[in-house]
């Protein structure tokens, strides 16, 4: 049994994070952990950002308590009518994000609603919270888009890089009910003649966990075509690599990630060492 963390923030509950949740519990029961982090400033946000401190987050006031409970209730009631296992975390009054990544470090898995999370820190998607709790949690991530159909077929995403075969292995390892469908290894390059990076190794690997695999090489430039080919794609789930800790800032703002997360059409799953 996988032990799932459900993030929201303040009154924020994703219906599509819930939804996601419970088709997972449906192919094999889990542990589903509803983390009920504190509504905040935007302006706390710069203290963490510059490394000054933790993201400080006031005192939440009566009504936002009670907005708060409004959305635990719902989650409960979910919970007992889907026959789920469940907890709830929801005493955190400072400390947000850090307070996340310490949850993420006893969880298997963290899904997040990545349109409702912290939607109210403006229209810029992945906002700030957003890119700071995928830096710094400590276990994979789906990122769940507010409409969206279960993934009937993966695409994963590879480039031969140690960070992208780490989170195919990843995504393998939590999800096996997930590795019958129809997938797809997808590798990107303008150049005809480019071939996949250690391809016999990767065949090797991949093989022995994806039944229905196929190798799929898109002869296209993979940061300025690959984002319009992925948003026809349905019933898809995305597994990328995040290219590392360091390179975090490489994901939203050089690599297609970015795009991608702000188009909302598809879950991802990011997982980094």
């Amino acid at each position: 049994m996988k032990k799932v963390i459900l993030a929201f923030d303040g009154s924020n509950f994703s219906e599509a994070a819930f939804e996601f949740a419970r088709r997972l519990n449906e192919l094999k029961p889990l542990l589903l952990t509803g983390v009920f982090l504190p509504q905040a400033e935007l302006y706390n946000l710069w203290s963490y950002a510059d490394g000054v401190g933790g993201l400080y987050i006031p005192l939440l006031e009566n009504r936002e308590s009670e907005l708060v409970q409004k959305s635990v209730d719902q989650f409960e009631k979910r919970c007992r009518s889907n026959s789920i296992e469940f907890r709830v975390h929801k005493d955190f009054y400072d400390f947000a994000i850090p307070e996340l990544k310490k949850e993420s470090r006893y969880a298997d898995l963290l899904i997040i609603g990545s349109e409702k999370f912290y939607e109210n820190a403006g229209a810029k998607s992945p906002n700030q919270y957003l890119q700071f709790a995928l830096q710094d949690v400590q276990c994979p991530v789906i990122l769940v888009p507010e409409k969206f159909e279960f993934p009937e077929n993966i695409i994963l995403a590879y480039d031969g890089t140690e960070d992208s075969v780490f989170a195919i292995k990843q995504f393998a390892y939590l999800f096996p009910e997930l590795t019958k469908k129809e997938t797809f290894l997808l590798y990107a390059s303008e150049d005809p003649e480019d071939d996949f990076p250690d391809k016999i190794q990767m065949e090797e690997l991949a093989a022995r966990h994806f039944s229905k695999l196929t190798f799929w090489k898109l002869d296209m430039n993979p940061k300025k075509n690959l984002r319009n080919w992925l948003m026809n794609k349905k019933s898809t789930l995305l597994v990328s690599g995040s290219y590392g800790r360091s390179g975090i800032s490489q994901l939203f703002k050089k690599s297609f990630m970015k795009e991608v997360i702000s188009d909302h059409r598809l879950p991802i799953f990011i997982a980094h060492k």
